[in-house]
């Protein structure tokens, strides 16, 4: 039984401990001012994957991710870890997309690759937090989707069964394949590297990545196939312009602003009503919540 599982992953810039120089002065995000990282939830929509595939004879797991050659990266990591190999997008064209051109892409990288079965993805970037990408890529693909999932609990007869986290409890799903899954943080951590796995793939890289290095591999990587990762480009997919980069984004960034928070005194209150209004008035003012 063949059974093709894709998993969208991105590499982030790690938002998680951003100082003054995180952003620009035009409201983009200063890349080089914070290290690169595994979007968190692609990390635990692989791991989903990584389930399916030890349940399902033949199946396999690739990665699917767009950004510069340095992305690769997050494919080697998703190797180490158990997945068969991955797709690098990569180009200019491509330099400025937001959620909607992103998605438009990613849409038909997976076109080019014929018949999945199964698309997972972690529900939201932390560069982004929008959690739109997802669903966009299945509107797109004319997929059904389900979004929030924490657990893949059964898949059977050309049907999957999915735990969702909702705000208010637990929803299960049961639903035809193929479609999207947008995976929660909530769900189980990934595996760590695999020890054996990673001596495997150390030398995967994409054809960029060989040339850049200068050293003459063709004779290995010939031999080797399992190490190449492919990297597509605008003409590798069929795709219309327009719809590409910054041609394609309609979001706009208006205004960035970065609230740093700063070790004060502290405040005694009283339980009463004046005091706790104050409060929500001085926080809300300086844009500690609101």
């Amino acid at each position: 039984m063949s059974f093709k599982i894709v998993v969208l992953a991105k590499q982030v810039p790690d938002t998680r401990n951003v100082g003054k120089d995180a952003m620009k002065a035009d409201g983009t995000v200063n890349r080089a001012a914070l290290p690169a990282i595994y979007n968190p939830e692609d990390l635990n929509a692989l791991e989903q994957a990584l389930r399916l595939k030890s349940k399902i004879k033949g199946a396999t797991v690739h990665i699917l991710t767009m950004g510069p050659a340095r992305a690769a990266e997050i494919i080697r990591e998703s190797m180490y870890r158990g997945a068969d190999g991955g797709f690098l997008l990569s180009g200019r064209e491509f330099a400025g997309s937001d959620t909607l051109a992103t998605s438009y892409a990613l849409a038909c990288a997976i076109r080019k690759m014929g018949k999945i079965d199964l698309i997972i993805c972690g529900r939201q970037a932390i560069d982004g937090d929008t959690a739109q990408v997802g669903p966009q890529v299945a509107e797109k693909l004319g997929l059904n989707q389900i979004t929030y999932a924490e657990e893949i609990l059964d898949l059977s007869n050309n049907n999957i069964t999915v735990k969702r986290r909702l705000e208010r409890g637990i929803e299960i799903v049961k639903a035809p394949l193929p479609l999207v899954v947008t995976v929660n943080g909530s769900a189980a951590e990934c595996r760590p590297r695999h020890a054996k796995l990673t001596m495997k793939y150390k030398r995967a890289a994409t054809p960029s990545e060989r040339q850049e290095a200068g050293d003459d591999y063709t004779n290995f990587y010939d031999n080797h196939s399992y190490l190449n990762i492919t990297e597509w480009g605008v003409n590798d997919i069929e795709h219309d312009v327009q719809w590409l980069g910054l041609s394609g984004s309609p979001t706009k960034v208006k205004q960035i602003e970065n609230v740093v928070f700063t070790a004060k005194e502290s405040k005694h209150l009283t339980a009463s009503n004046v005091e706790i209004e104050d409060l929500m008035i001085e926080l809300i003012a300086n844009h500690t919540i609101g």
